[in-house]
């Protein structure tokens, strides 16, 4: 029986056994003398000697003992190791409390602010929060779906990451039955794709509105008895319907992110109604601020204005709520929801919340019975990681934005669904695409950016006289072809050759020159619209003419002939635009 049940079955909270010890700085598990082992990892019991473990008084003396045995002479070689041979037994502990030789590793105060502290996505540091109690039993907690190749095999903490968090209208569990929709096989009803940068200076949490009107693509699921099937695109509906409708699975939500952004999410959490309240039940309520009292029939929601502590229904409730905020539209909705889980996180990093063993091992439940994860993310040490992840993100830093759109005007008179705005939109993912913050923060690369802009100054060669080789090295089929007839024709680089493919495929463009051709590839640069970093110094190659020419390899980042590379420095404002430390009431 683990800590959890042996606590219920003395009526004792399981969370309250851990006790600080003052001497050592960590938590102990204080259990009576009778109890059953705990499986969950804390002190060790002091381990009984073969002799009958007698005590010493703490001067080092014997206490009453029975006779022994002469001990025999000490051999040199004996086979009981030293640091054995060399153990003594302490006193007894008083009845109810427990004794612990110090060990080298961090206190658990210590463990749960480094499982915490920065995570926006509140499943994802909840789960962090306390995974360290006992991994496989809560492993068992989260639900994991294959989503095929929509999603990463794995996590990597070298690299910028995107994931998508989605919360479903599904009315399950008790009390959840006025809310969503009647019925609901589980819509995306409200979705944040969070970016976290490869620095981790920043984050970004853009969110999707659910009545955005999109095209949502085919999609390959996989079936319980993992036969594949293919479930055919939908044009023109709402972005809500790429989850449940037709049997789609949450990778064909991330399928649709990408159609919509560009942007490609590399795993997936999704969660329900419960979450919402089993999570700030669990940290002992959230607080929000009301611009104005609110009486929603609706959701329910009845709160005078100013602030409030809300937890369970309450809290759903203030989620759900629509027609109270602004315009009485999910987009206003979309704002009180990023208020609300700025709180959220502000309150999992509290230490309130990190010095609670309670709320630590209540989070940690609610917060894996909530989750369902692809299976690239469903080991709790990965999440773990990704909470790891997440935490060196400063909240001033971590953005949230709503995608940029206008009313959509097949609506009519009465706008019901929006449409994304293409002329502020493409702007805001190309931000997101290319790692850049929507906050200022310092770089640590900031030397070597600089470097890399330092190849594209000084002189530059005719087009006439720039002489290139092209390969595909990734981009789609026939991109080469399509350069070279640009370069030959627009842009009159007459010295220009398809070399076919690249020998290995690469994410980003790049142009190989050496030394003496530096003039012909800043003059290339310009044409093309690369960054300095896709210049690489190097050494020239031969072409069909047997003449020294650069190569130019297009990688998989590759738009399309005269679509310039060059990422944006600086990240567009976006109307509502807001950061997770900042304290604001719901208007």
């Amino acid at each position: 029986m683990d800590a959890q049940g042996r606590g219920r079955a003395d009526n004792i909270d399981p969370a309250d056994q851990w006790v600080l010890n003052p001497n050592t700085g960590e938590y102990e598990l204080r259990l009576s003398p009778s109890a059953p082992q705990s499986s969950v990892p804390g002190p060790r019991r002091p381990r009984p000697r073969e002799n009958g473990g007698v005590p010493r008084s703490r001067n080092g003396g014997p206490g009453p003992r029975e006779p022994r045995e002469p001990r025999a002479p000490r051999q040199e070689h004996a086979e009981v190791p030293a640091q054995r041979r060399a153990r003594r037994t302490e006193p007894e502990p008083p009845q109810g409390r427990r004794s612990r030789r110090p060990v080298k590793k961090k206190s658990t105060a210590k463990k749960a602010l480094a499982w915490t502290g920065g995570g926006l996505a509140f499943v994802l540091v909840a789960v962090g929060t306390a995974g360290y109690l006992y991994l496989k039993h809560l492993e068992g907690n989260v639900t994991a779906v294959d989503v095929g190749d929509a999603a990463k095999n794995g996590f990597s903490k070298d690299d910028a990451f995107n994931i998508l968090i989605i919360g479903t209208d599904k009315r399950t569990g008790k009390g959840n039955e006025g809310y969503g929709d009647k019925g609901s096989v589980g819509h995306a009803d409200t979705n944040i794709l969070l970016h976290v940068s490869k620095d981790r200076t920043n984050a970004t949490a853009l969110s999707i509105p659910r009545d955005l009107i999109v095209d949502v693509p085919d999609c390959e699921i996989v079936q319980p008895d993992d036969t594949k099937k293919v479930i055919p695109g939908s044009d023109g509906v709402r972005f809500n319907t790429s989850l449940g409708q037709e049997g789609r699975n949450p990778g064909c939500t991330m399928n649709t992110v990408k159609a919509v952004t560009g942007i490609q999410p590399d795993h997936f959490m999704m969660v329900d109604f419960n979450a919402v309240k089993t999570l700030t039940t669990a940290v002992g309520g959230v607080d929000v601020c009301l611009a104005h009292a609110v009486n929603d029939k609706d959701s329910h929601l009845n709160l005078p204005a100013g602030p409030h502590k809300i937890e369970g229904e309450q809290a759903l409730a203030f989620v759900r709520t629509r027609h109270a905020w602004g315009n009485k539209g999910d987009l206003d909705r979309i704002k009180v929801q990023q208020k609300f889980m700025g709180s959220l996180m502000r309150k999992m990093s509290s230490s309130d919340t990190l010095t609670s063993p309670t709320k630590l091992l209540h989070l940690a439940e609610a917060a894996t019975k909530a989750l369902t994860v692809d299976k690239g993310i469903n080991k709790v040490g990965t999440l773990k990681d990704i909470a790891l992840e997440l935490k060196k993100v400063p909240p001033k830093n971590i953005s949230f934005v709503t995608v940029p759109v206008l009313d959509n005007p097949a609506d009519g008179v009465v706008h019901k669904t929006v449409i994304v705005n293409p002329n502020t939109a493409p702007a805001v993912f190309d931000a997101i695409k290319n790692d850049v913050s929507f906050t200022e923060v310092k770089k640590k690369e900031k030397a070597a950016k600089d470097a890399q802009a330092a190849r594209l100054k000084g002189s530059r060669s005719a087009p006439s006289e720039v002489r290139v080789r092209i390969l595909n090295g990734g981009a789609k089929s026939g991109s080469a072809q399509e350069t070279l007839n640009w370069m030959q024709t627009e842009k009159g680089v007459l010295k220009s050759e398809n070399a076919g493919n690249a020998p290995a495929e690469l994410a980003k463009t790049t142009l190989e020159y050496a030394p003496d051709q530096a003039s012909q590839a800043r003059e290339l640069a310009a044409l093309m619209g690369l960054p300095g970093s896709a210049l690489k110094p190097g050494k020239s190659v031969l072409n069909a003419q047997g003449l020294p020419a650069m190569t130019l390899t297009l990688g998989k980042d590759f738009k399309g002939a005269g679509v310039s590379l060059t990422a944006p420095t600086k990240a567009p404002k976006v109307d509502g635009q807001s950061t997770a430390d900042k304290v604001e009431c719901a208007s």
